[in-house]
């Protein structure tokens, strides 16, 4: 009843902090408020601990009596091991970095127009294309993982037909043109340009199949599920498998090949993007979307955990079929009618991933060509379909080339390090973006700091800006640079951290050389993050904003570069190719034609440097 009168008398965010603040003043406040801060940070990491000791209650103990073997911490105030479980579980909210650019601008085009506004044209222009990537890859990888689910009901005839007539012998390509994953898409862009009502009551239809499904598979599986599948050891496998069944075990590839596997498999998470593209198509962005983006993150992980779990414990992981698992293994286990039952519901499950992964590439090309920097007429919308028709069309196009000339592998490979480069950059705009100054407000002040920044600064002024010593409490311009310098430097110190754990593992123990460069950038990076938690934030009020910022931003531009540089350098190579051709679009077209040119022309000639001579 205390909570509720003060709640009444202070409906502010920051419960019995701000409640103390106004009653006994801010000393006992700020110990109100740190010891909120232990108790949900504490709250969080024993919740999530809690359910990582019951999922090892489950499996028998293996996580960690294998983190244990292989990760041991012998320090007495610590956990025998780190439990990368419940560290994996607090990583979900990543996503949380999009929920709040949804609630900022709530425009179709995603993260595209999200950096727009935070970072500026260039920059946008990059993660739009790496976005139109993305979407290309995810529409092409799951059209070809249909058609390999197929092409294996049909015992490998379509490939071996295709293979016969039609050979391609090039190394970076497929051996054979995949004709019915490259139909399959063009027949989803005949649906698509239909318009957003229409796709999207079958891809409701479609949903409610994969959701039965999953629901299938996880309850018939676990009758099925066998611990002792997450035990077996090298000696025990057949030769003709040991030299790729690792070495056994719970985790028979370690740490290494679940790093190496989170890279591959993060193309699963793209959903919550695909959301946040349909901002103009929500009734209410400002809420529905960050809502739908947290949800989403919640039931994609919970869905991939179960099957994958299930799916281990009925057969071993290296006797699986990876073009086909799910009818595979009830094969397998002689449930012939279950079998045929998560077939039909697998093909529905793959034509809705193909539909989400396709829906909102349209939306960014629209949204890009509407700018400018991309070609103008693909931002057209047709009178009866009320779709951007050409974008649609160009986008299946393109979707199903792809599909029908790279290997599902690769185009995996080439989605999830365009993918992981928007992720990294989104996570940075909410950075800038939260510390921003906000030119609506009226921050007392403000003027007097403006102000003192013409005054010459001595090493020690430059000091307490860097660590707001002077305490600011409103984001003014210096803290603003302050604060993109610090992200700029973090994220350049993160990518030389993540190289060295990467590819200097061995090294780093045994090499001065490289033990320095790692202890060197780890403290950049940890002291990059105080000059950024030191500096005020912006008090813009929004519908829903990223928690414990800069921290949980910081942890996703991480997690990302690591991620990204664990990809082969093949990937690179096409990647950076798709960037080169993504440059010469804007360079040559872009620029001239940007609704932002006739700013900057106005901006040039407005200059006060600009000196005019009459003659």
């Amino acid at each position: 009843l205390c909570y509720a009168e003060f709640a009444a008398r202070v409906p502010r965010a920051g419960s019995a902090y701000v409640y103390s603040y106004v009653s006994v003043g801010e000393f006992i406040a700020f110990i109100i408020g740190w010891n909120l801060i232990l108790e949900y940070v504490i709250g969080t990491a024993s919740v999530a601990r809690g359910l990582s000791n019951y999922v090892d209650a489950l499996a028998d103990k293996q996580i960690r009596d294998t983190l244990t073997k292989w990760m041991p911490m012998d320090v007495s105030f610590l956990s025998p091991y780190p439990d990368l479980f419940s560290f994996g579980m607090v990583l979900l909210l990543t996503g949380l970095c999009y929920a709040e650019f949804a609630a900022r601008v709530p425009r179709a085009g995603s993260a595209y127009v999200y950096s727009y506004v935070s970072v500026g044209e260039f920059i946008a222009f990059i993660i739009g294309w790496n976005l139109i990537l993305e979407y290309v890859i995810g529409t092409a990888s799951v059209a070809r993982g249909l058609s390999n689910y197929v092409d294996a009901l049909a015992d490998k005839q379509i490939r071996d037909t295709l293979t016969k007539w039609m050979p391609m012998d090039v190394s970076f390509l497929s051996p054979y043109p995949d004709l019915f994953s490259f139909g399959m898409v063009l027949l989803l862009t005949a649906l698509l340009s239909f318009g957003v009502r229409e796709s999207s009551s079958l891809n409701n239809v479609f949903t409610a199949l994969n959701l039965i499904t999953i629901v299938i598979v996880i309850v018939a599986g676990s009758i099925k599920a066998d611990v002792a599948n997450w035990k077996i050891s090298v000696s025990d496998i057949e030769p003709e498998y040991q030299n790729d069944a690792g070495k056994g075990g719970f985790l028979p590839f370690g740490y290494a090949g679940i790093m190496a596997g989170a890279a591959k498999c993060f193309y699963g998470f793209v959903g919550f993007d695909a959301v946040a593209t349909t901002g103009e198509e929500a009734k209410n962005p400002q809420r529905d979307i960050p809502l739908a983006i947290v949800i989403s993150l919640a039931i994609i992980f919970g869905a991939y955990f179960a099957i994958s779990t299930v799916l281990t414990m009925m057969w071993p992981y290296y006797l699986q079929d990876s073009d086909a698992p799910f009818p595979y293994v009830f094969d397998q286990i002689g449930w012939i009618a279950i079998k045929w039952v998560v077939t039909i519901g697998a093909v529905f499950a793959l034509c809705t991933s193909m539909l989400g992964a396709m829906f909102p590439l349209p939306r960014v090309i629209y949204a890009m060509s509407s700018d400018g920097i991309i070609f103008k007429p693909l931002s057209k919308v047709n009178a009866w379909t009320k779709t951007p028709l050409l974008a649609t069309i160009v986008s299946g196009l393109l979707s199903g080339i792809m599909a029908a000339l790279f290997d599902l592998d690769q185009l995996i490979d080439m989605m999830s390090i365009g993918t992981l480069l928007a992720y990294t950059i989104v996570s940075v705009c909410v950075l800038i973006l939260r510390y921003q100054v906000d030119e609506n407000s009226e921050y007392p002040g403000l003027q007097q700091k403006e102000a003192e920044k013409t005054v010459e600064q001595t090493l020690y002024e430059i000091f307490k800006n860097i660590f707001n010593l002077n305490n600011n409490k409103y984001p003014n311009s210096t803290t603003s640079h302050i604060v993109n310098w610090s992200i700029t430097l973090f994220s350049v110190f993160t990518a030389i951290f993540c190289a060295f754990v990467i590819y200097c593992q061995l090294a780093i123990f045994t090499e001065p050389f490289y033990l320095a460069g790692f202890i060197i950038s780890l403290v950049a990076m940890v002291v990059l993050l105080v000059v950024m938690i030191r500096q005020p934030v912006s008090d813009v009020k929004l519908s829903f904003k990223v928690p414990l910022v800069p921290i949980i931003p910081c942890l996703s531009v991480v997690f990302n570069l690591y991620l990204m540089l664990e990809l082969d350098v093949y990937t690179w190579i096409r990647f950076i190719v798709w960037l080169i051709i993504g440059f010469l679009i804007y360079f040559f077209y872009g620029l001239s034609h940007s609704e932002e040119n006739p700013k900057r022309k106005q901006k040039v000639l407005a200059s006060p440097d600009r000196e005019v001579t009459k003659f």
